[in-house]
């Protein structure tokens, strides 16, 4: 059992789960709190480092912990106090897992992916994977600006689409590529969502392969990202507002490629 908070793996954990990208970057690797997301890696096949198990650690979790002790992945004991001096563990649950930061390859052929751009709010960017995942979006690329996707709160929020979706971070240039050239050989046409401009909508033709970028929370689309589009898109507001929440406007216009795409 590891008893103190100063033991050079939970110094490490400590620092994956910190506010650096570069921590996790370097490492290539990043932490799962709790055994729902646990069991969401597991069942993905991600390649698992290492276990840490408390005593509240409850039979589900227990069961968990034995799955991955037979793959010979070390599992590992730890006190109360040692899970309480990590930074992201009020909801462990018992179980925290370092996994390698292996994501998904991109699909062949590819003709439905997200774009956050500049999205620097964890919880929208990890609603934003769940609703990506939820529509069948085959990658989320995560463009400059754009809050880290294996931070701690991300993850969370993610609820397992992590191992569900691919994802990275690309800039610029490397988007305009993957636009142009995208696996399967046919060219992504990107749709930028702006809160004024652009076709409505349920009127624009999402059925060819589609690429949708979502500005961050406070200034929308970059310059760069407004530079790449071949057209705009809006979601109307009656109501007056400003602006949607990143995420909510993402979810809106994910489903709509689902509708059109399924009628």
């Amino acid at each position: 059992m590891i008893t103190s908070p100063q033991n050079p793996r939970i110094q490490r954990i400590r620092a994956l789960l910190g506010s650096r990208p570069k921590e996790r970057r370097e490492a290539g690797a990043f932490v799962v709190v709790g055994v729902r997301l646990a069991e969401e890696s597991y069942t993905s096949g991600w390649k698992t480092q290492e276990v840490l198990v408390g005593e509240n650690l409850s039979p589900r979790g227990q069961a968990l912990a034995e799955k991955y002790a037979s793959r010979g992945i070390p599992v590992e004991q730890v006190s109360p106090q040692v899970l309480q001096s990590l930074s992201d563990t009020e909801n462990s649950q018992g179980i925290l897992t370092v996994v390698s930061n292996q994501p998904l390859p991109l699909p062949n052929p590819l003709n439905f992916i997200v774009i956050a751009d500049a999205v620097r709010d964890p919880g929208n960017l990890g609603t934003l994977f769940r609703t990506a995942a939820a529509a069948g979006a085959q990658a989320l690329i995560c463009a400059p600006g754009t809050v880290d996707p294996t931070a701690p709160k991300v993850v969370r929020a993610g609820m397992g689409a992590h191992f569900r979706i691919h994802f990275s971070n690309l800039n610029w240039e490397e988007i305009r590529g993957l636009l142009q050239s995208p696996p399967g050989g046919s060219p992504l046409h990107l749709w930028v969502a702006e809160a004024e401009e652009g076709q409505i909508y349920w009127q624009a033709d999402l059925h060819s392969p589609t690429a949708l970028l979502v500005g961050g929370e406070a200034e929308g689309a970059s310059p760069e990202g407004r530079s790449l589009a071949h057209e705009l898109i809006r979601i109307p507001m009656p109501g007056k507002s400003e602006s949607l929440n990143a995420a909510v406007a993402a979810a809106v216009l994910l489903f709509e490629v689902v509708r059109q795409r399924s009628g």
